[in-house]
């Protein structure tokens, strides 16, 4: 496996939309074991493949509750809301609260392309939208949860 470089907010490969991927072979393999050995390194519990310049709908969980590789991954449905803290490998130093669901239905394919319906609750919800996100262009601080919102 290889440490991969995380690309760090101001790169504007950070807010790309990514691409779906369609080839469930050995390089995405690859990739996935690349990206999981960089977020354990790096200490954290998600990374997307924008995060390390790849423009591809990949992201690993590894929250301790559950460990997820999620291609092409979506959200089927959501319930509740959470307010927390959250921070993020590529935008060092800065940490805000974040409203997200508290219930997620997520879909997404492993990674050689079988489909998985899940849902996932709090802490695993949570870092699963933040994931999502990236793929999107979307980082956490845009969706800053402020007073006002209450």
């Amino acid at each position: 496996m290889a440490i991969r470089d995380i690309v760090k907010d101001g790169d504007p490969q950070l807010r790309k939309k990514c691409r779906a991927v369609s080839d469930f072979n050995v390089k995405l393999h690859k990739l996935l074991d690349d990206m999981y050995d960089t977020m354990e390194l790096a200490d954290g519990v998600g990374l997307a493949a924008p995060q390390i310049g790849i423009l591809r709908k990949a992201v690993v969980i590894d929250t301790g509750n559950v460990f997820i590789e999620a291609i092409n991954p979506r959200i089927c449905g959501v319930a509740g809301s959470q307010i927390g803290v959250e921070g993020c490998l590529s935008v060092e130093g800065v940490n805000c609260e974040v409203d997200r669901p508290m219930h997620v239905m997520a879909e997404y394919q492993d990674r050689y392309g079988k489909l998985i319906c899940q849902e996932l609750t709090g802490l695993d919800a949570r870092a699963y939208c933040h994931e999502l996100d990236h793929l999107e262009g979307v980082l956490f601080y845009d969706r800053k949860h402020t007073e006002e919102q209450e």
